[in-house]
This record gives C-alpha cells, sequence and structure tokens, in this order.
C-alpha cells in the first residue's frame, strides 16, 4: 500500500504508535501536534488521508475538519476518547469520512485507512478518466471531442458557441460576468457596447433549451451576467 498520510493529534505517544504501524504498510507519514500545524502542512503539501484527533488545544478536530473540507476532499479519519454517538455524529457532520473512538485496535485502524485510501484512489483515477465529460442534467459536453448532445441528440455548436457553454459549465453555479465570458472565449479586451455575448448565448439556448425563454440551463442573472 502506497500514499501519503498526516496524523494530527496532541498525544505524541498516539502520534508515535500510529505512525509505526502505517509505515510498516509502506505508507509516508507527516506528524501534527495541533490543528493550526496541520493546516499549515495542508498548504505546502498534498496528502491521501488525514487522521484527526477531535480533542486538541488552539482548535478542536470538528472546526478543523471544516476548514479542511473547504478545499480539499481527501478522507479523513476523525478520532476521539468520547464514545458518545452525538460526537460520531459531529464528526462526520462536519465532513469526516470515518470515527474511531480511543482506544482503539491499531489493526481496525489499519483496515480502516487501507479501505479509505482504496475508494480515494478509486474515486481519483475515474474522475481524471472522465474530466474531458461535462454532464449537467440531459446536457453532456465531451471537451476532447468538442461535441454537445442533448439527451441522445447531438447539437451543432460554432467554436466561440462551444467555448462559450464549456466556460459556463466548467464554472458551474457561479456567475460569469459579460466582460469575462468575452475576455476568455475572444482573448481580447471587452467593450461595454459590445452585444457579441448576448448574441452567441441566444443562438445556444436557441439550441440546447427546449424553450429558450425560459431556459434551465443558461440563466441570466441581471445587471451581473450568466450561469449554468
Amino acid at each position: 500500500m502506497n500514499g501519503k498520510v498526516l496524523i494530527v493529534d496532541d498525544d505524541l505517544e498516539i502520534r508515535n504508535l500510529i505512525s509505526i504501524y502505517l509505515e510498516n504498510e509502506g505508507l509516508e507519514i507527516t506528524k501534527a501536534s495541533d490543528a493550526l500545524e496541520a493546516l499549515e502542512l495542508l498548504e505546502a503539501h498534498n496528502y491521501d488521508l488525514i487522521i484527526l484527533d477531535i480533542m486538541m488545544p488552539k482548535m478542536d478536530g470538528i472546526e478543523a475538519c471544516l476548514k479542511i473540507r473547504e478545499a480539499r476532499n481527501m478522507p479523513i479519519i476523525m478520532l476521539s476518547a468520547k464514545s458518545e454517538d452525538i460526537d460520531k455524529i459531529k464528526g462526520l457532520v462536519s465532513g469526516a469520512d470515518d470515527y474511531l473512538s480511543k482506544p482503539f485496535n491499531p489493526l481496525e485502524l489499519i483496515a480502516r485507512v487501507k479501505s479509505q485510501l482504496r475508494r480515494y484512489k478509486k474515486y481519483n483515477i475515474e474522475t481524471e478518466s472522465n474530466k474531458s465529460v461535462i454532464k449537467i442534467v440531459d446536457l453532456t459536453i465531451n471537451t476532447d471531442t468538442r461535441q454537445v448532445w442533448i439527451k441522445s441528440s447531438e447539437v451543432r455548436l460554432t467554436p466561440k458557441e462551444f467555448d462559450i457553454l464549456e466556460l459556463l459549465a466548467r464554472n458551474k453555479g457561479i456567475v460569469l460576468s459579460v466582460a469575462k465570458i468575452y475576455e476568455a472565449v475572444w482573448k481580447e479586451n471587452y467593450f461595454k457596447s459590445d452585444n457579441t455575448v448576448m448574441v452567441h448565448i441566444t443562438k445556444i439556448r436557441f439550441k440546447i433549451e427546449d424553450d429558450p425563454k425560459n431556459p434551465i440551463y443558461i440563466k441570466t442573472i441581471w445587471g451581473v451576467g450568466y450561469k449554468i
């Protein structure tokens, strides 16, 4: 088994114990004595899994988990001396993937680490292989072949129409201004009087929307821009 694991616990003996067991499994280990140190390490390095204690000084594991989940999706296994269900629920709701109560069986921890790493790596491989395909409801965009389908019917877009649709799809849920769309697609400075983007959006809607006047894909955010 290979991978990089970050162990975060204020108890030196527990950090070292977990480290010994996981290093024997071939994993690369980094240790942090508190959540603030762990967050600093995460800014500088990538890890495949985090083992995170809940009860720590400065910042507890629940708050640290929430902060980690703002930008990262690697598995998090939480540890705590508490065994009440409410503590497990808090840990899982904050974004943890698994939970172990102290004292724990090191062999059980190893089994859970292996399980989480397998799932995470499988997910990453599938995501990497599918990153050229964007699917939103019945809209499918293949960025490698530059093809678009609505349900099973292929839609023919011009190169600029495709570029606009891809840009919006890759930023799903984010409102992009007309200026930003224009400058990203045409690679030129935008002038306020230019209605090029609006014209292209209208054409795209007629091709991908059942009712272009009431679009379900490309929404107009008045005074701001467009979003999918």
